[in-house]
């Protein structure tokens, strides 16, 4: 089982293959299209907004417009650096790429790092293709000691524009190289005319520690969490009410796009299904009322050498089961209901579990999770697998936790 997360996670180095990776594990669903009739639902189904993805199972047979959805969120995206519309320069004979930083990345991780490139390229016909180039093809070299007398002493700082742009070659970059070699890359039959893409770190996920207790791998914040409510997807049998995963991209930017939480693309979703269902507005507004949603986006792991930085009652330790993630400022959603059905779907499911509060003098981040709840009206638990280094070019994670979060994420959607 765990194999399978780890090739989830190699064959995932953009939102858009994070999509293909879980429409390749959803056997037997029936691929929708936004702009066709939903005249005919199917009772297993999913339809794709770029590198976004909802996909549902309902019980089969009829089931009433106004009934509720149980729903598994999680986020697609991770932080990269991302090659820019003009990327082609050069500087005092090496070739480099124009980057652009996207999400809160820790920089220093992606320094001397083998980098591959991925995503998606627009051809000038304006077909879209997906393309990733596993090879090492560029690395943001870091200064040396010798010239950095005081790097150890005083700590590594990182100019986001100047220090972190990588070397792809040596000589003269000219106008349009770069274009013309990820559109070969591509398979196209000529200059790729725009381009959304990744660099990230070609080293595989991987199973690591003397007991094998550890996973290692980039965007297990938050590819993890897709993989384990995929599982639980196809896993639940729901007996009165529609199960639904909703991956949405953009959330490492604040999620306001077509793709993003705060954007329509759940909300149209929902109602489309209701209303293929012969449902009406007032079905729709009863169906949310008595839907909920778990939010899954990794926790912060108590950190051993920098224990001070949690609050000491509530430090979550890998391999012991999802966090459920508290923030009385809303930056998470959980209230006391929701983290008790929560809490309950993992004990039928036999599953640990433990709670995360960051310190007073700490503002923790945010995930999905309230965005969902603020625009829907939706209760819903913000939960997730605690691990170390987030927001690392390489995480790591417990062993046993992606599947613990699938099965207590199965018992949930199965009601």
């Amino acid at each position: 089982m765990i194999d399978d997360l780890l090739q989830f996670l190699d064959n995932s180095p953009s939102p858009w293959h994070a999509v293909e990776s879980t429409i390749e594990r959803l056997d037997g669903f029936e691929c929708l299209h936004e702009a066709d009739p939903w005249n005919d639902l199917p009772p297993n189904g999913y339809v794709v907004r770029d590198g976004a993805i909802i996909a549902w199972r309902s019980p089969g047979g009829d089931i009433a417009p106004s009934s509720p959805f149980r729903l598994a969120g999680a986020h697609t995206d991770s932080p990269v650096l991302r090659v820019k519309p003009h990327p082609d320069s050069d500087a005092l004979g090496w070739r480099q790429l124009g980057v652009e930083v996207y999400g809160g990345i820790l920089n220093n991780t992606w320094l001397d790092r083998d980098l591959g490139i991925a995503g998606r390229v627009i051809g000038s016909d304006g077909t879209s293709t997906l393309v990733n180039v596993a090879n090492p093809i560029a690395r943001v070299p870091q200064l040396a000691v010798h010239l950095d007398r005081e790097v150890n002493s005083k700590g590594l700082t990182l100019d986001a524009q100047q220090h972190l742009k990588p070397i792809w070659g040596v000589g003269i970059s000219s106008s349009g190289e770069f274009a013309s070699w990820i559109g070969s890359q591509a398979g196209l039959n000529g200059p790729a005319a725009w381009w959304e893409l990744c660099l990230y770190d070609v080293q595989r996920a991987s199973i690591m520690g003397a007991d094998q207790s550890l996973i290692a791998s980039g965007r297990l914040d938050n590819l993890l969490s897709c993989w384990a409510a995929t599982r639980s997807l196809v896993e639940a049998r729901p007996p009165a009410h529609t199960a639904l995963i909703v991956f949405n991209d953009h959330e490492e930017v604040g999620s306001s796009s077509t793709t993003g939480a705060a954007g329509p693309f759940l909300e149209q979703v929902l109602s489309r299904l209701v209303a293929a269902r012969g449902g009406t507005s007032e079905d729709f507004h009863r169906a949310l009322a008595a839907s909920s949603c778990i939010s899954a986006d990794n926790a912060h792991a108590v950190h051993p050498n920098y224990p001070e930085r949690h609050d000491p009652d509530h430090r979550p330790i890998v391999n012991a089961g999802p966090a459920l993630k508290v923030n009385a400022n809303q930056r998470y959603a959980t209230s006391a209901d929701t983290a008790a059905e929560f809490q309950r779907a993992c004990e039928a499911a036999g599953v640990p579990w433990q709670v995360f509060v960051s310190r007073n003098n700490m503002p923790c981040g945010s995930t999905i999770g309230p965005l969902t709840a603020t625009r829907l009206g939706i209760a819903t638990a913000d939960v997730g697998v605690p691990q170390l280094s987030m927001h690392s070019a390489r995480e790591l994670c417990g062993v046993d936790d992606p599947v613990h979060l699938s099965n207590a994420l199965t018992s949930f959607l199965t009601g």
